[in-house]
This record gives C-alpha cells, structure tokens and sequence, in this order.
C-alpha cells in the first residue's frame, strides 16, 4: 500500500470481479487502505468480514447486477468509488474465433463494464460525487494478433469510459482508465507466454498489485485534481 496512513477511512468501494487477479488486487489494497469494500464477483460466496462484503454476481446479468448493486444501496449506502475490473482473456486469430468466444469476451469485458456503470451512474450523479475506474488494457488502445475478441471489447470499453467522462463532467464524479500491460495473472496459464515467441515473459510483467496501487493513487488525489488516464507497462519487455 502506498503510504502508512489510511486514507480511504469511513469510504464505500465495490469492485467487480473481486475474487481473483487485478480486481482481488484492487479489492486489497483499497481494504488495507480503510475502505469497506464490497467485492462482487460470480464465484463468490455471499458474506461479511471485517470492512469487507462479498456478494456472488454475474456482472454480465443485467438483473444480477440491478439486484446487487440495489442491496448495496440498501445495507452500505451509495459507493465513494466503483471499480469495474471483471474481465476474461483468450488468445485466437480473427478466422478460428467462434461467435460464442466473441460473445463471451463481450459479455464479460465489456458489458459488465456498461451494467454496472449505468446502475451507480445516477446515484453518483445526485450525490455530486463519486469515482468510477475502469480497468482497461495496452488491447484498449493497441492492435495486437490474436486479441481480436479482446481488443473489440477493451476499446469499446475505452469508449464507453470516455463517453461517461464527458457525461459526468461537471457533476463532481471523477472517472479514470487504468490502462495496464501484461499483468501476471492466472488468466495466462492457458497461453504460457515463457515458452511462446513474442511474449513478455511473466517473470517480467507488471504485478496485480502494481495495477491495485494505480488505482489506490487515483482514487486518493484531492478533489481539486483528477488522474484522467494510466498507462502501466513493464519495465523489461
């Protein structure tokens, strides 16, 4: 974490696809930070720690999100900061993609982004105040073979960020893009990038935890400044 204080003392975070790489990362280091988080994610099981909350959500189910993000409202109170990070990965060219692969990945990284987004928008809104981050990728912003599926649904993502930004200008809600390069997560056990030519290699990426703390120094800045955009990428590529 970054600094010794804890600066996110008596704030209300939830973070989506909280129970494993960057968004367990992000969930962690906003906790350790003093925010009560409330971490959704499919695989959880519903629960209460100490400032913590896990509720089981398919974010790409516009009724399972409604539903959570409603009892949130209800028991916690509306979000100081809202983290969509839910996200899947796959590596194929455009020919041997199949529609349900393109779908998926879709559903997943890019409408999940949208549902919550427009479930905690207008509460944000009347508040006049808030920060949305959405975890995008090096994909939101560079073509890379066999990221087809992918890439549609980071830059639409991006997309869909930017709209929002200039939506909520004015309002007192802040948005940030964290847009980072390979990050070393389970999702490249599939793939093992160290023996496929071209490929960071993981001992090389960027950590969950470097990506968590992105996140931690945006959402800590004074009202007076916003951290509009990050790029992360390795050091070593």
């Amino acid at each position: 974490m970054i600094g010794a204080d804890l600066p996110l003392v008596g704030k209300l975070a939830l973070v989506t696809g909280a129970s494993r790489g960057i968004g367990l990362a992000v969930a962690e280091e906003l906790r350790a930070a003093g925010a009560h988080v409330v971490r959704l994610a499919r695989s959880l099981t519903a629960g209460t720690a100490e400032r913590q909350t896990d509720l089981p959500c398919d974010v790409a189910d516009a009724h399972q999100v409604d539903d959570a993000v409603r009892r949130v409202l209800t028991e916690r109170g509306v979000p100081d900061i809202v983290v969509n990070s839910a996200g899947t990965f796959f590596l194929k060219p455009v020919d041997q993609t199949t529609t349900a692969d393109f779908s998926q990945s879709i559903a997943v990284n890019l409408t999940a982004a949208f549902l919550v987004a427009r479930a905690v928008i207008p509460h944000l809104r009347t508040r006049r105040a808030g920060h949305l981050v959405t975890i995008g990728s090096l994909a939101d912003h560079v073509a890379l073979p066999g990221n087809a599926a992918y890439a549609a649904a980071k830059f639409g993502v991006r997309g869909i960020h930017e709209v929002i930004a200039v939506e909520l200008a004015g309002t007192g809600v802040r948005t940030t893009l964290v847009s980072p390069g390979p990050v070393d997560t389970e999702m490249w056990d599939p793939i093992d990038p160290d023996n496929q030519p071209g490929f960071t290699r993981r001992q090389d990426m960027l950590r969950a935890e470097d990506v968590a703390e992105a996140v931690l120094f945006a959402v800590t800045r004074p009202p007076r400044a916003v951290v509009t955009e990050i790029r992360l990428m390795p050091s070593r590529r």
